[in-house]
């Protein structure tokens, strides 16, 4: 990739202070990506890994076996399952504010990777775009590999019809977008540049962490995940912005979970 296809690090450009400041050193960057990850999404890949070699390991195949993404936290008691509901919303959300604050101990801010409110014509439009394409690749993914075995039965949502179902659902979803595109995407893609990385091997790397950390839900799902992560990597780079990929996402999850709501059982083709 050329210089031009990557994302924009000045001042003026990425809303970063205009005095110049030293990026820190790559040692301590290095340690400090280590941990940022080691306490977000690299756990996260981790223990999908150890849940996909369970899943190996049992009995029957990959199809017949059950993923759920969002599920009752407590039972029989509607109030105490909403408060752990938005216990682990706001909570999962950590690590997002721990990387504003590294990004800000170093100079920059989160504007500096595109994470702000101000083009929001471009972000929504593209991110709705984007939303309609990874959406629809995704479902035709998970339906042929699903058919073939290779993925498990994904159930979105398995809440039990209470009120607030649909807000914690959409709540649910803009976590996920928020938390896996600034800092999968935003995040390493900025630091592994500061680092010396060439773009295509930090896209590359972003997009196998990406993959991993959904490998619980199956084979195909890996790797349409992948491909997920290639398209969002590339898109980053070229316009130097994550929050139209957090709205993509966010987007994409909330069909899923609020649709199968609705859908699961109504829709013969659809495996849930």
């Amino acid at each position: 990739m050329t210089d031009k296809t990557r994302a924009p690090h000045t001042a003026e450009d990425a809303g970063t202070p205009s005095s110049p400041t030293a990026p820190p050193e790559r040692g301590l960057l290095r340690w400090e990506v280590v941990c940022v990850l080691a306490l977000s999404l690299g756990a996260s890949a981790v223990s999908a890994i150890i849940s996909f070699a369970g899943v190996l390991t049992a009995p029957g195949g990959l199809a017949e076996q059950t993923a759920s993404l969002v599920n009752p936290r407590a039972d029989a008691r509607p109030w105490l399952d909403l408060s752990r509901q938005l216990y682990a919303l706001v909570f999962s959300l950590a690590p997002v504010l721990l990387v504003a604050y590294l990004m800000r101990r170093s100079g920059e801010s989160s504007r500096t990777i595109g994470f702000d409110v101000r083009r929001p014509g471009f972000d929504l439009g593209t991110g709705a775009a984007l939303a309609a394409l990874i959406g629809a690749g995704g479902l035709a993914v998970y339906v042929v590999s699903w058919n073939l075995g290779l993925t498990l039965t994904i159930v979105p949502s398995t809440l039990e019809g209470n009120w607030w179902d649909v807000p914690v659902l959409v709540l649910q979803a803009a976590k996920n977008g928020v938390l896996e595109e600034v800092i999968v995407v935003g995040y390493l893609l900025h630091r592994l540049s500061q680092l010396g990385w060439a773009p295509w091997k930090a896209v590359l790397a972003s997009s196998v962490l990406r993959a991993f950390y959904h490998l619980y839900q199956g084979v195909g799902m890996f790797f349409g995940n992948l491909v997920m992560g290639l398209v969002f990597g590339w898109f980053y780079l070229r316009y130097g912005r994550v929050m139209p990929l957090v709205v993509a996402h966010t987007v994409i999850d909330i069909v899923a979970f609020v649709g199968s709501v609705y859908l699961i059982g109504r829709i013969d083709w659809l495996p849930f």
